[in-house]
């Protein structure tokens, strides 16, 4: 991938990529790509993960086909600045579930000279912009958007469809509970469930 061979070649520390998209996107999983490589080159790697996400693993970083590594569940993401020692790469997965601060978290990190990898939903289920995820892509230097397959369509697909009528902005869940939507498909799905509930 250009984007690694220019970061790794270039010599340069301290930087944020941000890997964002929909569920079932891919996020998680070129994540644990990127952080193995990082791990192949002898540098030192941590990742974490918000303590409420706990749908496959207490204590690792799952993707959606099973891809898994340990990583730290922090309540806080000013904790993760106290456990960040002594290391190359920072690896945070679910981004969307922090607070405020992490933002300023990973600002600092950079800072250190430690190149900070950062994975999380672009838009919650009602298709608006989630979290500090707005705030974390125009920090980062790279921003890489992945996508889903429509479950409809088949074609490219941005929106993570609630199946349930949950209205939690926080609702864990797999195709149990979400499906990824195209544009066009989601319209339509609120649509008949805007005509429903009248």
């Amino acid at each position: 991938m250009f984007l690694e061979h220019t970061m790794e070649s270039s010599g340069r520390k301290g930087w944020i990529e941000v890997i964002t998209g929909s569920m079932f996107s891919g996020k998680t999983e070129e994540l644990l790509r990127r952080l193995r490589r990082a791990k192949y080159a002898k540098q030192r790697v941590e990742i974490y993960k918000p303590q409420v996400d706990t749908r496959y693993s207490d204590d690792e970083v799952v993707s959606h086909d099973s891809n898994s590594i340990m990583s730290t569940p922090v309540e806080l993401s000013s904790s993760i600045l106290l456990l960040a020692n002594d290391v190359d790469v920072v690896g945070i997965d679910e981004a969307q579930f922090f607070d405020k601060q992490i933002v300023s978290v990973c600002q600092e990190l950079a800072g250190r000279g430690i190149r900070v990898i950062v994975a999380g939903l672009d838009m919650d289920f009602r298709g608006e912009p989630f979290g500090m995820m707005p705030q974390l892509m125009a920090v980062a230097e790279y921003v890489t958007k992945v996508h889903a397959i429509c479950v409809n369509c088949g074609n490219l697909a941005q929106y993570s469809h609630r199946l349930s009528t949950d209205e939690k902005l926080v609702l864990l869940g797999e195709t149990d509970k979400y499906e990824p939507l195209c544009r066009s498909c989601y319209e339509k799905a609120i649509n008949n469930e805007n005509t429903i509930k009248q």
